[in-house]
């Protein structure tokens, strides 16, 4: 799909970089464009400028945006100009909720934007990335994943710095979806401490709750040994242990006995949880997967169980080994 021999000339050479979304993540990412010496535009709705112009000998494109808003943008740059060798970089967590049956899969953000720009590399940049940690410099590492190695490198050269580490990797899948599963884990973890139960409680949850990312991964077919790395466990283990985290502060509200409006009103972004939740379990149903967790966590979400609720449901169910 990529010219490589354009690849191999821009690992060391200022790219123009248009990011889409001027949230906390996509800021994160232009600064450490930026940082790099690229040339960076950042566009949003709210820009007075229109995307087309944005889009003008663009390099790469990041997109930054919620689940919710990757369809239409995907539409607009589908019917933009667009330079032959731009690189796409998606940096969502999220699945469509507008796709998915009991034959089809719900459709991820990579998948949504190669429909849309089909002669283009796409890559997924996903992992244990906490906007404002990064943003205070402290370190970080992170995954990028393509069906283009030659792509995922110049991402990989692009934004990587002494103090953020890029990894890359051929599952675009497996990274995809861990980044993606975990945000559901994360609420029932948040639930967990919300209720102040303990440290035992919440690594059961957090171990569980990666089998279950792995079984429903699998079956996609991502490959098992992704979700042990940095777009699977690490993205888990800092979502799941950090008041950051806006998925695990939705649990944690919760808990403590706030309504899902009012956790909403009070946070920072979008929490991809709520939504992945409604999809997966849908999905999990339609499929026949066990999914204990992400099935207690939609029920507390419909608010048809209180936390104590949700756990005494999970401490209860039937005896099983661990590995089957």
């Amino acid at each position: 799909m990529s010219n490589s021999a354009d690849l191999n000339k821009t690992h060391h050479s200022p790219l123009t970089i248009t990011v889409i979304g001027a949230g906390a993540w996509g800021t994160t990412l232009a600064n450490l464009a930026r940082a790099k010496g690229h040339q960076v535009k950042v566009w949003s709705r709210r820009s007075s400028d229109r995307l087309q112009t944005a889009l003008a000998e663009a390099d790469m494109v990041i997109s930054a945006v919620s689940m919710k808003g990757v369809r239409a943008i995907a539409e607009q740059v589908r019917q933009a100009e667009i330079s032959s060798h731009t690189i796409f970089v998606t940096a969502t967590k999220g699945l469509d909720p507008d796709s998915g049956s009991e034959r089809q899969l719900p459709l991820l953000p990579s998948q949504i934007w190669q429909a849309a720009v089909p002669s283009h590399p796409v890559v997924v940049l996903s992992g244990p990335n906490l906007s404002k940690e990064i943003q205070q410099g402290l370190p970080a590492a992170t995954v990028v994943a393509s069906n283009d190695m030659a792509a995922a490198e110049t991402v990989q050269f692009a934004l990587s710095s002494p103090s953020f580490r890029i990894y890359t990797n051929p599952d675009i899948l497996g990274v995809e979806l861990g980044g993606t599963l975990k945000n559901v884990i994360a609420i029932a973890v948040g639930t967990c401490d919300g209720l102040k139960l303990g440290t035992n409680a919440k690594a059961a949850l957090v171990t569980r709750g990666l089998a279950e990312i792995i079984r429903i991964g699998t079956q996609w077919g991502a490959k098992p040994e992704t979700f042990y790395g940095l777009s699977g466990l690490g993205d888990l283990l800092a979502t799941c242990n950090s008041s950051l985290s806006r998925n695990y502060q939705v649990g944690c509200g919760l808990a403590q006995g706030k309504t899902l409006d009012e956790v909403l009103a009070q946070l920072e972004g979008t929490a991809e949880g709520i939504n992945t939740t409604q999809v997966l379990v849908k999905l999990a149903a339609q499929q026949g997967i066990s999914m204990p967790i992400s099935h207690q966590v939609d029920r507390l979400l419909k608010s048809e169980i209180t936390p104590e609720a949700a756990v005494e449901a999970l401490m209860l169910r039937d005896y099983k080994p661990e590995i089957h």
